[in-house]
């Protein structure tokens, strides 16, 4: 089993508040300088970015992230730089640390005036101020309009602690939510960041401790872990020298309808590029000459139904359920076929040993109620996209985007197992572990990227790992090979580039 302790920790917006909380009565930290080193390392960033910005336009709300921003507009004005305040919403709710942050920069000669439409210059850096990470509903009209004058402003656009509007725990966007180029967070990164719309509201993130206590981050441990992919390599042991391909794991894909027969290829490919042992295919007869053209280190076998697939299933130590299965009378014949075979009880399954991986028409059969599948079950991984995981929980895919945290988690506790909810920000859980993958880019919008996943997790299972391991280490390394090989460019990117970077990325 990996470590995951030693990945970064996401969090929540109420665990960042008790943070803080925690270091300033527990740690002595009065809130005013943790405030004015979020100010400081925010500054450093924006001169890193963009040095020497004719001008510097600060758009600050009534909270402690306007507090923020009043502060960084304070060192912008000491250090010479033309700086404006444009304050949304009544100046006179400022409480606390924000206003003797906004006294002290009218103090020292900022200007400070209220925002208004058209109001922002057309030149210099813009900074977000306006909204923290407490926005729990939908941005208000003031609020809203100054986001979209900040988008549309066409400047380049520096985030405080997050993207106003965007939601802290969910990613999801309330109402609107600014785009920023970078975005300076605080204390500890927050989970909405990196999946659903947080990347591409973020840009690039920076994350500035700003000196909060270890005593602090052990007092209130993230649930989330983000995951680093060299790390859980670093925890996967060397082969032995002795190894033979017995040792290297026995791997089934089943799948290849009519028409779909380049989806169980890929899985089939992906499996032997990530190192199974042994790879055979269960497809459609008339898919065999091609699939062994192609890849000739695979054993395709022509399957009528059910009868045919089982005695393929007796030796194998993963399954890969559902690239191109299709939904015919002969996919759901495999899909009970396959499911009865691995089928266990808990006790059972860690003696056995072979688990499902479920993909594609797979998950849609099992939506669907296909051979009376009985679940929750352990001995599978699930892996929707947002698509899918609406039709496992009989909903839509907004509402699988509006919370992703929450969809897999309900997967989980619905059909068990492992589930990996693909996207932006790959999440995946066991329910007691909570992952999260950025790896990954826009270029793998294009078919098949899922089924190599199917392949990869199957051939990681078939090596040895726990189901969670296997998926944990599958997406970060499928969607770092997609990342090596976007390097050509995005547009164009097919689902067989990744299996060469795939191999070099596992050594």
């Amino acid at each position: 089993m990996f470590d995951y302790s030693t990945q970064q920790g996401l969090y929540s917006a109420a665990q960042t508040r008790a943070l803080d909380r925690h270091a300033i009565e527990k740690g002595g930290i009065a809130g005013g300088i943790l405030m004015a080193r979020a100010a400081a390392a925010a500054w450093e960033l924006l001169l890193q970015r963009w040095p020497e910005p004719r001008r510097i336009q600060v758009v600050c709300g009534t909270g402690n992230n306007g507090g923020d921003g009043y502060l960084l507009a304070d060192i912008a004005h000491k250090r010479g730089f033309p700086v404006t305040v444009w304050q949304v919403g009544d100046a006179g709710r400022i409480a606390g640390d924000a206003l003797r942050a906004r006294e002290q920069a009218l103090a020292n000669g900022v200007v400070v005036a209220p925002f208004a439409r058209d109001c922002l210059a057309a030149e210099g850096v813009l900074v977000d101020a306006l909204l923290g990470t407490g926005l729990g509903g939908e941005v208000r009209p003031a609020q809203y309009e100054a986001i979209v004058a900040m988008n549309a402003a066409g400047l380049p656009l520096l985030a405080l602690d997050i993207p106003s509007g965007l939601c802290a725990d969910s990613g999801r966007v309330l109402g609107a939510a600014v785009k920023a180029d970078a975005t300076a967070t605080f204390i500890v990164a927050k989970r909405g960041l990196y999946t659903g719309a947080g990347p591409a509201c973020c840009g690039d993130i920076h994350l500035a401790t700003i000196g909060v206590p270890r005593a602090s981050l052990a007092a209130n441990p993230a649930a989330v872990q983000r995951l680093d992919l060299y790390s859980l390599l670093a925890q996967w042991p060397a082969r032995k020298p002795d190894a033979h391909k017995g040792d290297c794991g026995r791997v089934v894909v089943v799948g290849g309808d009519d028409g779909m027969g380049g989806a169980i290829l890929l899985a089939a490919e992906a499996a032997l590029r990530c190192g199974a042992g042994l790879v055979s295919a269960a497809t459609r007869e008339r898919h065999v000459s091609a699939l062994l053209a192609r890849c000739p280190e695979a054993m395709a076998r022509g399957v009528r139904g059910g009868q045919d697939l089982a005695p393929m299933l007796a030796a194998v130590d993963a399954i890969a359920l559902g690239p191109g299965l299709g939904q015919s009378s002969w996919s759901e014949q495999l899909f009970q076929a396959a499911c009865d075979q691995a089928a266990c009880d808990q006790a059972a399954c860690e003696a056995q040993d072979k688990t499902l991986v479920v993909d594609a028409d797979g998950l849609n059969l099992l939506a669907g109620g296909a051979g009376g599948v009985r679940f929750p079950r352990q001995d599978w991984v699930l892996t929707p996209h947002p698509g899918e995981a609406a039709r496992l929980l009989g909903t839509d895919t907004a509402a699988i985007q509006a919370d992703r945290f929450a969809a897999v988690q309900a997967l989980q506790a619905r059909y068990g197992g492992v589930v990996v909810l693909k996207g932006k920000g790959s999440l995946i859980c066991d329910g007691r572990h909570l992952l999260l993958s950025d790896y990954g880019n826009p270029g793998m919008a294009s078919g098949g990227m899922g089924d190599v996943l199917s392949g990869v997790i199957a051939a990681l299972l078939a090596q040895g790992l726990a189901p969670l391991d296997a998926a944990a280490l599958g997406v970060c390394l499928h969607g770092a090979a997609a990342d090596s090989a976007a390097g050509a460019g995005q547009r164009g990117l097919l689902a067989s580039d990744l299996l060469a970077p795939m191999r070099e990325l596992l050594g």
